[in-house]
């Protein structure tokens, strides 16, 4: 997959080398002249230019991109970069940083924003994944069709524990996407059984949170909602 990375800061390289590690060809775009050292990472491209013009990047052929990630610490850039690499270039995909939670509202598709990534609300939904049995977590939105990621860890008295996944009755606006059981990710089959402090990850719409909650923790007493607001 071709990936474009706007931004070739620390957070631009990091996300390079993981891409890059596995498997992807990387463009790093900076403006700054400074920022751009192909010794650091030599398997990547590198163009010193301001991704704000559209015709650096028509020179870049940005229309043969899968991926464009904004990552600059700016959010007014990563704004432009994502609008221009929606409607000039009609990029699948496109990945946008938050570094200032209060433009959080401004980072949706009216913007050509498919994912945002805000750091402080990541962190947030961490710490709280890190210590809530029980409780539903939203780990991230979607922006394109207003999805969440969302994880709940069962605990021992869920309605849900013990039984096959089909028996789940879930909205038709969520997905169970993955369990998490140990050191182990398992792709959900209709029989297999959910087992106690299993981590369910679901793709859901947020009016469908209170459904999955019922769905899932229906005879655990004392289950909260935290969403991560």
């Amino acid at each position: 997959m071709r990936v474009a990375i706007a931004g070739a800061g620390a957070v631009g390289r990091s996300i390079a080398r993981e891409l890059i590690a596995n498997g992807h060809r990387v463009l790093l775009i900076d403006k700054n002249g400074a920022k751009i050292t192909p010794k650091r990472i030599p398997e990547a491209e590198w163009l010193l230019a301001d991704a704000c013009e559209v015709e650096n990047l028509e020179h870049a052929a940005l229309e043969n991109y899968e991926v464009v990630i904004g990552a600059t610490g700016d959010d007014k850039v990563n704004l432009v970069v994502s609008l221009l690499a929606k409607t000039e270039f009609s990029v699948r995909r496109v990945v946008a940083r938050i570094n200032h939670p209060a433009n959080e509202w401004l980072f949706t598709e009216a913007w050509g924003v498919d994912v945002a990534v805000s750091t402080p609300r990541v962190l947030a939904a961490l710490v709280e994944e890190a210590v809530a049995v029980g409780d539903l977590v939203r780990l991230f939105s979607i922006r394109q069709g207003q999805a969440n990621l969302i994880e709940i860890t069962l605990p021992d008295d869920a309605g849900c524990t013990r039984r096959p996944v089909r028996e789940l009755a879930l909205p038709k606006d969520a997905a169970l996407v993955a369990i998490v059981r140990g050191n182990r990710v398992i792709t959900p089959s209709p029989e297999e059984p959910l087992e106690p402090a299993d981590e369910l990850l679901f793709v859901a719409l947020p009016e469908s949170e209170p459904a999955i909650r019922k769905a899932v923790l229906s005879g655990s007493p004392g289950a909260r909602i935290t969403t991560g607001e």
